[in-house]
């Protein structure tokens, strides 16, 4: 059946669309970019020249040879083993902060896992639509949208005037805000499930808790599992800055030795920081490649 004059150019008229948006934001993408450097070059409190003085580069060095422990009095915290264990403690208790903090993101995002999404409450995997549904899924979209338009930082303030310093506060900060942003993901995860296989369990009597076991997690669980690895990896980054408000870990001691230019701690503290992102990274990847071929 031969297409008419009208279906072939709809087509074309549409890709002549999208090439013209794309070239519209090239154009304002440069025009902005030009904007900000012009802002920066003639602005002369931006400090952008700065970066052309010799003094400059001269305290670059300085600190950077102090990181690695040059010019200490003493022997360097790099040459000491029993600083190499004392930090690496910190290091533990980091990792301790970001494992439980994904472990308080990944159970409530379990928990409001069928409330979350969109299909639980119309009825579209099997069950009844009300307005009840519809209210309790309204309200867990909005406490998403609120765990996670609330920077970690903020909630580690917020948190850390009634909880005493160490790594539960840095934890329930970072847990609560990645609740938002793994939730969210989750549910809409569930949103794009094939509903045949919870209708049919419906339609067979199974309970609620019945149809979330063998007809939604079985399709949604790979998933969850790949976001709670993926924030995992955001996560340990985070834990340094949480760790500035008295969090505990290797932030807190960070910004002490900061505060008394102890640089060659500093270096030995980044030292074990990037010892744990690579771990974590590792073993991330290496548990979502098994999550993808399972």
């Amino acid at each position: 059946m031969e297409r008419t004059g009208a279906e072939q150019t709809r087509p074309q008229g549409q890709a002549r669309q999208r090439i013209s948006t794309l070239r519209w934001s090239v154009y304002v993408a440069m025009l902005l970019t030009a904007a900000a450097w012009g802002f920066i070059l003639l602005d002369g409190d931006s400090g952008f020249g700065d970066l052309f003085r010799e003094r400059t580069w001269q305290n670059a060095g300085r600190f950077v040879a102090g990181l690695a422990g040059a010019g200490t009095d003493g022997a360097s915290s790099f040459a000491q083993p029993g600083r190499w264990l004392e930090t690496g403690r910190l290091a533990l208790n980091t990792l301790a902060m970001s494992v439980l903090a994904m472990g308080i993101a990944g159970g409530g995002a379990l928990a409001l896992l069928m409330p979350g999404a969109r299909t639980v409450s119309d009825g579209t995997l099997g069950g009844s639509p009300s307005r009840a549904g519809r209210g309790v899924y309204a309200a867990v979209r909005v406490f998403y949208m609120l765990t996670r338009a609330i920077p970690e930082l903020v909630w580690a303030m917020l948190i850390v005037f009634f909880l005493s310093p160490g790594i539960l506060p840095g934890a329930l900060a970072l847990g609560i805000h990645n609740l938002g942003i793994v939730g969210r993901l989750t549910s809409e995860v569930v949103e794009n499930l094939d509903p045949a296989p919870a209708r049919a369990l419906r339609a067979a009597g199974a309970s609620g808790p019945k149809v979330l076991l063998y007809g939604v997690f079985p399709q949604a669980l790979p998933m969850f599992l790949t976001f709670l690895l993926y924030r995992w990896e955001v996560v340990i980054r985070t834990t340094v800055v949480v760790g500035f408000l008295n969090a505990g870990g290797l932030g807190r001691e960070f910004r002490l030795r900061m505060s008394w230019f102890h640089y060659d701690e500093v270096g030995l503290l980044l030292a074990w920081y990037l010892l744990l992102v690579v771990a974590v990274d590792v073993l991330s990847a290496q548990l979502r490649r098994r999550v993808r071929w399972e």
